[in-house]
């Protein structure tokens, strides 16, 4: 997969601003107080050909019994245990505190290979780049003066993280798992909720170590198994690594767990416990399967200790589609893996996602379906002009990928995009995650510049930009 950089820090000192800065785009919510960041954020960010998965890390919460100190190291502490390189984000202007020694010590001890950005350097004069040399004292190693605000020093600090991650490893940052005819199938859910147990009930033996403390998987289990006339790799979820200082915390780790086994999964199966509602974490790793792409079928799992009332998995069901409306493509099966009830279904399900995740359209049937829609609901206006779609053609499978030529590609809206989206599932029934490219018709820019010389001299003559 990927590599994992984390950036981590005390509250407040520009966690956020420098994850949407190097991601590209506002991801995480940033505001001037301590405390903002109470989720983890996950994102692709690319840096000179290597790409590499960004996570914001969260800081602590006001008015939580927990002080300041024991939260800042449990974020540090997640940093040591799961990610490759570490950003250890302080505030230059406010200099070095009492909370950054403490995340010092663990990031110290760790081994991790770590880079210091001593951000709010809001310009490069030699006083304010020397109020970074302080930190050299933490023992970390490599710091770099940034503004993360006014992406000043962006350039170094990102050389810096690149240089300490490991060579890179053929097909590591490929969207698509390798296409080896093999179905790759990713089990994932909060702790203690059964997967284990579902992987040993298709398996039908006891492969994996079940027990109800959670966390007892700690790493990344594959099981191979030929399931009428399919080959399966089932992989159950590396669990948490439970210790007495971020016990509290044990479900958030679930998210990290399922970002590693989704980068290489044709098929997310997300376990859910059927004597809980969906809860946030559940959406969570719902909208991570979603984002990355991958199938994803919903499994309520226990449903032996609710009742076999059709009733009641209705009004459940409708529940799951108001908290995980964003996934209403995603099958829901309710199943008890420990009585093996409906365990094959999950299987033959996720057998038929996979089918369809690498599904392919024939170019002349997707056209007609684009003259229908466009018959039956007329493209809206974009900048007082009508929006015109000219050809549809799907460009990629895992998941499908479709490409739409039109006048406007910046300027089309969201509700006619789930419009399309919802059209090219209900022809080819699709249950598996699709994503539209919009596109201008090629030789657009130079039929522009013969109407109007000057286009053609735009940008010309400028300041060369450089990497900061």
């Amino acid at each position: 997969m990927k590599p994992l950089v984390a950036i981590v820090g005390r509250p407040n000192v520009g966690k956020s601003t420098l994850f949407n800065r190097l991601v590209g785009r506002r991801v995480a919510l940033v505001q001037d107080e301590p405390g903002v960041t109470r989720d983890r954020h996950y994102a692709d960010a690319d840096w000179e050909g290597r790409i590499f998965t960004l996570i914001d890390t969260g800081g602590f919460v006001p008015g939580e019994k927990d002080s300041l100190l024991k939260q800042v190291r449990e974020q540090a502490q997640f940093a040591v245990e799961e990610c490759d390189v570490i950003i250890f984000v302080v505030d230059a202007r406010v200099g070095m505190s009492t909370a950054d020694e403490a995340v010092a010590n663990y990031l110290r001890k760790s081994g991790k290979p770590v880079v210091v950005a001593a951000n709010k350097l809001d310009n490069e004069t030699g006083l304010m780049q020397s109020l970074a040399g302080e930190f050299f004292r933490l023992g970390l190693g490599d710091v770099q003066g940034i503004s993360a605000e006014h992406n000043l020093g962006m350039g170094s600090l990102m050389d810096s993280v690149v240089a300490k991650l490991a060579p890179k490893v053929e097909g590591e940052d490929a969207e698509a798992p390798p296409d080896d005819g093999k179905i790759r199938v990713a089990i994932i859910g909060r702790p203690n909720v059964g997967k284990s147990t579902l992987v040993n009930a298709i398996l039908k033996e006891k492969r994996v170590v079940v027990s109800e403390i959670a966390g007892t998987t700690r790493d990344p289990i594959d099981s191979e198994v030929t399931y009428k006339g399919n080959e399966l790799i089932l992989t159950d979820t590396a669990g948490i690594r439970r210790k007495k200082t971020i016990a509290h915390q044990v479900e958030q780790y679930s998210v990290i767990a399922a970002l590693k086994v989704l980068e290489r999964s044709d098929v997310a199966v997300l376990l859910m416990d059927a004597t809980e509602p969906a809860v946030d974490q559940d959406a969570k790793l719902a909208g991570l399967s979603m984002d990355r792409g991958r199938a994803l079928v919903i499994v309520v799992n226990k449903w032996d200790l609710i009742a076999e009332d059709k009733r009641k998995q209705d009004a459940f069901r409708d529940d799951l589609k108001i908290a995980l409306k964003f996934v209403g493509y995603a099958p829901v099966i309710f199943t008890s893996a420990l009585h093996g009830s409906k365990v094959e279904k999950v299987v033959d399900v996720a057998v038929e996602l996979a089918k369809q995740f690498r599904f392919r359209a024939p170019t002349p049937q997707l056209n007609r379906l684009l003259d229908y829609m466009v018959d039956n609901n007329p493209a809206p206006i974009v900048k007082s002009k009508p929006l015109r779609l000219y050809y549809i053609a799907q460009v990629a499978a895992a998941p499908p990928t479709f490409a739409l030529t039109c006048n406007a590609p910046e300027g089309v809206p969201d509700m006619y995009k789930r419009y399309i989206t919802n059209q090219i599932r209900k022809t080819f029934d699709l249950r598996v995650p699709i994503r539209l490219l919009f596109r201008e018709r090629p030789g657009k820019a130079k039929r522009e510049a013969r109407k109007n010389p000057n286009l053609a001299n735009k940008g010309k003559g400028g300041k060369r930009a450089g990497r900061d």
